[in-house]
């Protein structure tokens, strides 16, 4: 029931595949126009084929950026136990708060104003101009495109050392392994899961954000990484990755998901060609339903590919650290690179589903050669 000392194989790759579906998730963006993305490509598919697009993005969804965290949250607490509140703090305002800087500050800027040339106006005022009105005018809190996982982590973490130096005074800081969760916690958790997520799209449906923080999904992600907290604190990761439990929840969420989602919509009805509506939240039995969905769906999967990686891709090599080592390096790059080589696909004139799998194939050749050539860059290779 040990968790690991170190940074195990099986981790780091689940690590990368997940920031490969990031990847193809912004490709479907692009041609399914289901979502929101810095290029929506011409023409917007009918419902008929954007429904396929749906489930996939749906159940992408539901589980990869959750499992992001609660990866994070596993690593947070083995670094902050590690290094101490205040180094950790440091460090995380380094590795998580500089990366999204750089973002905000230079890429996301660059993407719009000249990668896109917005705003497309007669006369319009020169870079510079509108640089300095971007800034000036606060529009930088809300450019952090992809970026706003690495700031809403850096908020996690620095609440996790407030935490961490508050209970410390009254807990002993060495504990005993403790079992991993059993199914009826697992269903329980997704049961708060689902209602937490209801309650919060009262207030905020899908497709609002807060400073590019889409807080409709954020009972998930704070749940998930106090989740990762506690496997790391007591030292039940692996076990739970192991389990057979874990196994069939994957199976259940991988073959159970479509189905419960296809219920769902077959219930409520086909989304407005316009979107969500009463499935993005408020008292609608269609909110309910499309929470309930996810919540449990991407439990399901998220435990399903703990499962899957720890038992079938546990294994280490050159290549796999390679692409292990330059995964965040991607996350950070990938949003300009596509959005650069959308435009050049256009006279291939494929279907959308061909296109999103060449723009997906290209982005993730064109991001690891560019993190591969910024991490040899002095200064940039300790953030990315």
């Amino acid at each position: 029931m040990s968790s690991p000392s170190a940074r195990s194989a099986w981790i780091d790759n689940l690590r990368t595949a997940v920031i490969v579906l990031v990847v193809n998730m912004h490709a479907c963006v692009t041609y399914s126009h289901v979502g929101d993305w810095y290029i929506m490509e011409n023409p917007e598919p009918p419902m008929t084929r954007k429904i396929f697009f749906l489930f996939w993005q749906g159940h992408l969804q539901a589980f990869f950026m959750g499992l992001l965290f609660f990866l994070a949250g596993v690593f947070a607490f083995r670094s902050l136990e590690r290094h101490g509140t205040g180094r950790f703090v440091r460090e995380r305002l380094f590795r998580l708060g500089l990366p999204a800087l750089f973002y905000m500050v230079l890429i996301h800027p660059f993407m719009v104003y000249v990668l896109l040339g917005v705003p497309k106006i007669p006369n319009r005022p020169s870079l510079g101009v509108r640089y300095v009105d971007y800034v000036t005018s606060l529009r930088v809190l809300r450019g952090s495109g992809p970026l706003w996982f690495a700031l809403a982590l850096l908020m996690f973490c620095i609440a996790l050392a407030g935490w961490r130096s508050v209970s410390s005074k009254r807990e002993p800081r060495v504990r005993e392994n403790s079992p991993a969760p059993k199914p009826a916690a697992l269903l329980t958790f997704g049961c708060l899961l689902v209602m937490t997520t209801f309650a919060m799209r009262l207030f905020q449906p899908i497709g609002t954000n807060v400073l590019n923080f889409q807080l409709c999904f954020f009972p998930q992600y704070i749940a998930v990484f106090i989740a990762g907290v506690a496997a790391e604190r007591s030292g039940w990761l692996v076990e739970l990755a192991a389990s057979r439990r874990a196994r069939i929840a994957g199976w259940l969420g991988l073959v159970g998901g479509p189905v419960l989602l296809a219920t769902v919509l077959a219930l409520g009805g086909p989304p407005s060609e316009g979107g969500l509506s009463a499935y993005a939240g408020g008292w609608h039995g269609e909110a309910f339903g499309l929470a309930a969905w996810e919540q449990l769906a991407g439990l399901g999967l998220g435990l399903g590919m703990l499962a899957a990686f720890h038992e079938r891709v546990n294994r280490d090599g050159a290549i796999a650290r390679w692409l292990s080592d330059r995964a965040f390096g991607v996350y950070v790059l990938h949003a300009p690179i596509l959005v650069a080589l959308t435009p050049l696909l256009r006279p291939l004139q494929g279907n959308h589903f061909v296109n999103v799998a060449l723009l997906t194939l290209l982005g993730l050749i064109a991001s690891y050669a560019a993190a591969d050539v910024v991490r040899r860059i002095p200064g940039l290779r300790a953030i990315l």
